[in-house]
């Protein structure tokens, strides 16, 4: 007699008595398969119940093997059920024609600082997810830094079709209060009870040369609850970069050259290709594709900080695809480094990162591998892109504490808050600046600046040295850290931005203290963003509303305004940068050597310590000069052989190697 195996249906079951699934916080479990989910992808799987939804035809990438297959991807509600030889399954309630085209699954952006998109996520979501897109492991320590917890609970979620994976912040503020104050400040218990949800996917990354106390408790936090640890090791290299592995760091998205790349691969990091606004490192990463041998399955791709006006014209993780390939990359590589490696390695290859069972139907239908442009996008087994356009709005609600977060004190909006004088009885002085390249790293140099009849010292626009100012703009308080900066260009006016990092405090790059002071007036009338100026006039702006360093308005605005404000810098300024005010937001930074800046003053990025700006002839003399001042004193131009362009300003024999 021949027995029926075909399963029971579901509805003719009886009540299950087992225990439920337990509440788990590994990493998205919040968005695991239900029980009954599981139930009807088997039945469907088994071909006993019809489909959702059929994609039909389709050249599927089999990512685990390398293969294209001539494959049906079968799904029910948000997962997909089954990959079958084609027309297999005859009939489905819906049905997409895939024939020549293939199938991929979403791309992953395994680091993305949402707020330097200068867009909220579900703006983000629009411009991206079209693009292919469709999840983001997103560190919110921009706006950490200006609203604490409820500001990074804002940027984790949205109701679009984009999966936010959160990368909780590794300390706000980034520092500690001897060289920075920032805006808010969260204890290490609640980054380390944050990092252990199930919507987190890693601590985030860190400053390289800090060893403390609670670097290591959030760092064990995070390993104990199964997280990965989120790196930026700044080009570091021997003791303190394996110190800094030690703490368990798992990834890196600085290291571009190759010798770089292997030494980071054998410290067992998976590499994060970073192409953003500010510099790109796929050419370089690239450039020598057989010396890393199997470490290619240990690539992943992300944007860092990508402005909303280049996701939009070079494109997200698409771009990232699509130059690795042009570069020579396998595309089958290509397609596992934007997909599968990332999934597995941050541990949600069990939702998203292949076209396999089970997983949640998160997939783009892609005309050609090599150009990568996705004439459909599903998410969730739901259509919500076609030719580049969402299919959905941005509902979202913004909330209100978003909003009004630019404090200034009054005193700087005069030009006499800026003025920095020579010593005593001196026409003349010798500054410590630092020099912007390959986007947010800083060459230290000194350089003789003159002072202007009234005993202020003067920028020097010949020699490209500016003056930079970074104000406390949370608290309305005086404090104000002064430098000098070079690789602007900048002939004339100034430029300003709410976005210093990692404090978000208020940052301007200017000719002049008068112009200096305009620009920060304009700041103000603003209410936080960018803003262009020359002899007291607007020249351009771009609002950024939300914790000012996001746009409350759709990003087709955003992307307008700022397009306009960066024209005005390039062609009325004499401005050279391509990202002008992002590079100018990074000069802060003082996790990158050589120097930073914040609202306390200059900081030798090594030591971690702040110093003098204005130099005196002795120090400036001295190669061996010893501080006896609470402000340890050192000039911090670390090239050993002062081959920079910037060398020729200044004598190398009073640079300390």
């Amino acid at each position: 007699m021949k027995r029926d195996h075909s399963p029971e249906p579901l509805k003719a079951r009886k009540k299950d008595t087992t225990p439920p699934v337990h509440p788990s916080n590994a990493t998205g479990s919040h968005l695991t398969i239900t029980v009954d989910e599981l139930m009807n992808l088997r039945l469907v799987a088994f071909g006993s119940r019809p489909p959702s939804l059929i994609i039909r035809g389709g050249l599927v990438l089999s990512l685990h093997t390398g293969e294209i297959l001539p494959r049906d991807v079968v799904i029910f509600g948000r997962h997909i059920a089954a990959i079958t030889p084609w027309d297999h399954f005859l009939t489905s309630g819906e049905e997409i024609d895939a024939r020549g085209k293939y199938v991929s699954p979403g791309f992953i952006d395994t680091h993305i600082h949402v707020e330097y998109t200068k867009l909220i996520p579900g703006e983000l979501a629009r411009l991206s997810v079209p693009r292919g897109t469709t999840t983001i492991l997103a560190d919110a320590n921009c706006i950490a830094n200006v609203f604490g917890g409820r500001g990074m609970d804002f940027m984790g979620e949205t109701s679009t079709p984009l999966r936010i994976f959160r990368q909780v912040s590794h300390k706000i503020p980034g520092n500690g209060p001897d060289i920075e104050l920032g805006g808010t400040s969260i204890e290490t218990a609640e980054l380390c009870e944050r990092v252990s949800q199930s919507n987190t996917a890693t601590l985030g990354e860190s400053n390289p040369f800090s060893l403390d106390l609670a670097s290591a408790q959030k760092q064990a936090a995070a390993l104990h609850a199964g997280k990965r640890i989120t790196g930026h090791t700044a080009l570091l290299e021997n003791e303190p970069l394996w110190a800094y592995a030690a703490g368990g760091i798992g990834d890196d998205h600085n290291a571009h050259q190759p010798e770089d790349v292997i030494e980071r691969l054998r410290l067992g990091m998976m590499l994060t290709v970073m192409s953003g606004s500010m510099n790109s490192n796929i050419e370089s990463v690239f450039s020598d594709i057989l010396a890393y041998r199997d470490g290619l399955n240990h690539f992943s791709f992300c944007a860092d900080d990508k402005l909303v006006e280049d996701l939009d014209s070079e494109g997200h993780i698409d771009h990232h695809v699509r130059k690795a390939i042009r570069y020579g990359l396998d595309k089958m590589k290509a397609y596992q480094m934007a997909t599968l490696n990332a999934a597995k390695y941050y541990r949600i290859d069990h939702l998203v990162g292949s076209v396999t069972p089970a997983k949640l139907a998160d997939l783009l239908i892609l005309d050609d591998l090599e150009e990568v442009h996705p004439s459909m996008v599903i998410v969730n087994g739901k259509l919500v892109a076609r030719d580049n356009k969402a299919l959905f709005s941005n509902t979202d609600v913004l909330p209100t504490f978003t909003l009004n977060s630019i404090h200034i004190d009054p005193h700087f909006l005069s030009a006499s808050a800026y003025h920095v004088k020579p010593p005593e009885g001196k026409t003349s002085a010798w500054i410590q600046g630092m020099e912007m390249y390959d986007g947010y790293f800083k060459r230290a140099f000194h350089a003789l600046l003159p002072s202007d009849p009234s005993g202020t010292l003067t920028c020097d626009t010949n020699r490209d040295i500016l003056k930079v100012v970074v104000i406390d703009r949370h608290h309305a308080t005086r404090n104000c850290g002064i430098g000098y900066v070079r690789a602007f260009g900048l002939q004339r006016g100034a430029i300003a931005c709410t976005t210093n990092c990692e404090n978000q405090n208020l940052v301007v790059v200017g000719t002049s203290d008068e112009e200096i002071a305009s620009a920060v007036n304009e700041i103000v009338s603003l209410g936080g963003g960018f803003v262009a100026v020359c002899e007291g006039k607007l020249l351009g702006g771009v609002k950024l509303d939300v914790a000012g360093c996001m746009s409350s308005q759709p990003w087709e605005t955003t992307r307008d305004d700022s397009i306009a404000c960066d024209a005005a810098v390039r062609n009325v300024l004499g401005g050279k940068l391509k990202s002008p005010f992002m590079i100018a937001s990074f000069i802060g930074l003082v996790a990158v050597p050589d120097l930073g800046l914040t609202e306390l003053g200059l900081v030798d990025c090594k030591t971690q310590g702040l110093m003098n700006v204005v130099l005196t002839e002795e120090e400036v003399a001295s190669r061996d000069y010893k501080s006896t001042s609470t402000r340890p004193m050192r000039i911090c131009c670390r090239c050993p052989s002062h081959a920079h362009d910037v060398h020729r300003m200044m004598d190398s024999m009073t640079a300390l190697a």
